[in-house]
């Protein structure tokens, strides 16, 4: 029986490892200045997970957990469970469809902290969930100073998750974010006070939160909704409906569709015709 071939669509692109590579082989050559790093961070590594350990363990290791010590511990999250390395090219993949400014994998890999803080947070969340709490602690802590984002690591983040810029997001530990959120600078997801326990904001899958968006306390977002930059949001928002203002009010139900993925911050006149 004769061996059944795979047709190809060439209009598909490709696996997210195998356009990285393919970018970064590019970038060599074009910019030969930048090859060992190239080379370092991607060409040398045989899969995703592998260069991500590297990429994380360059960026984030110092003088008391050197950057070897810090690659082991990606790798051992990376093994113990595959499905984070299934989740970071989730994350790359976002950055990519909804950056305007992002122009492949290359960038957003080598060079973008809210991709890079979100990658370490959740090698952070592993270490969590093991009892190892210090260490976890630690990573949290190196973020922060590294990339001015401060994600508690028992935070819960859901795939597909793409952080704009990334300067000033500040996460609590009982947040929830769900899968295909989107979040720009400056995003708060923090308590009301002192008081202990889930305090938390829970937040729907697809939504999007604009730049310095405040939600504070145990409330619920609900999936693809918006937060409008700026805002203060103190009480739940309906799935699909927009919050704007200080404190946020609802000013549009139902908002645009997918808000997450098409990015879309803008309010209309008419958004405020519609306030409760």
């Amino acid at each position: 029986m004769s061996q059944r071939l795979e047709v190809i669509d060439p209009s598909t692109p490709p696996p997210v490892w195998a356009a990285l590579r393919n970018e970064a082989e590019r970038a060599a050559k074009t910019e030969p200045g930048l090859g060992s790093l190239l080379n370092a961070v991607v060409l040398a590594h045989e899969h995703l997970g592998a260069a991500l350990s590297y990429q994380l363990a360059r960026k984030l290791g110092d003088q008391e957990l050197r950057a070897m010590s810090l690659r082991e511990i990606a790798e051992q999250a990376y093994r113990a469970n595959p499905n984070l390395v299934a989740i970071a090219e989730a994350d790359l993949k976002a950055v990519f469809e909804r950056d305007p400014a992002c122009k492949g994998y290359v960038q957003p890999f080598l060079f973008f902290k809210g991709f890079l803080a979100l990658q370490a947070q959740r090698v952070a969340h592993w270490l969590w969930g093991e009892g190892r709490e210090t260490m976890a602690f630690y990573l949290q802590s190196r973020v922060s100073e590294v990339f001015q984002v401060d994600i508690h690591p028992a935070t819960r983040i859901g795939s597909g998750v793409f952080i704009d810029h990334g300067t000033g997001i500040v996460i609590g530990e009982t947040a929830v974010i769900g899968d295909d959120c989107s979040l720009l600078q400056g995003v708060t997801l923090g308590g009301t006070g002192a008081e202990r326990g889930d305090r938390h904001p829970k937040i729907g899958k697809g939504v999007l939160l604009g730049a310095g968006a405040k939600v504070l306390g145990n409330i619920h977002i609900g999936d693809n909704a918006k937060v409008a930059s700026g805002s203060v949001v103190l009480k739940p928002v309906p799935a699909g409906c927009t919050a704007a203002g200080v404190p946020a009010r609802i000013v549009n139900c139902p908002t645009c569709d997918e808000p997450a993925r098409s990015m879309d911050h803008t309010l209309s006149e008419a958004d405020f015709d519609y306030v409760i």
